[in-house]
């Protein structure tokens, strides 16, 4: 059996191990691959820094730090506190010690000339994640935030600026993911899509990082025409984001921060989108009535991950809404 999912960091990395767990215990042999945002990757002090990708990599490896969510566990910041006291920027972004060899070790395979899958399948090798990481892209893709300048009317900044530095507390006016436009599909991603016997779209960023993974030519295309149901996890529970500010980015580009308005953004396969079915939280059963005019399967189920334990259970969820799993249900 084939899984894909489509992923960005923290929400999509807790999924994502969840449904490893279940599908070890349940359905041993199960290949599951990840599709992961590489859109919020930025350069910094030289180093290139992927955080989704590390993201899933460190959490289903084991070495995340539970409480922030991104990052290594048992973490240490001197030499954060050295680039400080250089007065060398950016201050708003801190490289953990421990974080800081994995970015060394990239960059130092990136100038060999080694492309980002080939690089992150290396990266793997330490934290056997039990999944295929695969980036969206081996192409330069980054995320960039339209605010208003008094000056110039509008400018770009880059999404961890806005994200990290401003706590998108400057309203955004749009985003661009400069270089998708001639971007291609990491190899083994359209496979991926293509041979899948279940698609997921875990509770990630919908504008930011599934938008940004749909962003790239032949993504969506493949999703929209894959034989395998495609079932998505909203990310919004009683309202509001479970974590981070998906509610700035949703209201930037004119969606409500509301389950079943993100199910309409996606769309139905049906009417040329691309979910099949969509899970809401038990907060939000409402929207199942909401989308009862669409060709959508919508159930209400339990889906906020506050641990090892209510991931599985949310995973549990999503996979058996496919056709092929009901069985786990």
């Amino acid at each position: 059996m084939r899984i894909t999912a489509l992923a960005g960091g923290i929400g999509g990395a807790r999924f994502l191990r969840g449904l490893r767990d279940v599908l070890a215990e349940r359905e041993p042999g199960t290949e599951i691959t990840v599709i992961g945002n590489t859109a919020d990757d930025i350069d910094l002090f030289g180093l290139r820094v992927c955080p989704d990708l590390d993201s899933v990599m460190y959490t289903l490896g084991g070495g995340i730090d539970p409480e922030r969510g991104w990052g290594r566990a048992d973490e240490g910041w001197r030499a954060k506190e050295e680039l400080a006291a250089y007065g060398y920027g950016p201050d708003w972004f801190g490289l953990g010690d421990r974080d800081l060899a994995t970015h060394l070790i990239r960059t130092q395979l990136r100038s060999a000339g080694y492309p980002l899958h080939r690089i992150t399948e290396a990266l793997c090798q330490r934290w056997q994640p039990g999944v295929h990481l695969l980036p969206m892209t081996d192409d330069r893709v980054e995320t960039h935030v339209i605010i208003a300048d008094e000056q110039h009317g509008q400018r770009a900044i880059h999404f961890q600026e806005w994200w990290v530095r401003y706590r998108a507390a400057i309203p955004a006016l749009g985003f661009q993911q400069i270089g998708a436009e001639t971007a291609s599909p990491a190899p083994g991603v359209l496979a991926a899509i293509k041979d899948a016997d279940a698609i997921l779209l875990p509770p990630s960023n919908p504008v930011v990082s599934i938008g940004a993974i749909l962003s790239v030519p032949g993504i969506r295309p493949a999703l929209e025409n894959a034989t395998a149901p495609v079932v998505g996890v909203s990310p919004i529970i009683g309202g509001a984001p479970v974590r981070g500010m998906a509610d700035a980015c949703l209201s930037a580009i004119g969606v409500e921060t509301d389950a079943a308005a993100v199910a309409r953004h996606y769309g139905a396969r049906a009417t040329g989108g691309l979910l099949d079915g969509w899970l809401v939280a038990e907060q939000d059963s409402e929207a199942v009535a909401a989308l009862a005019d669409e060709p959508i399967t919508v159930r209400s189920r339990p889906l906020l991950m506050a641990g090892d334990q209510s991931s599985a259970a949310c995973a549990r969820c999503a996979f058996a809404e496919s056709d092929i799993s009901i069985r786990l249900a």
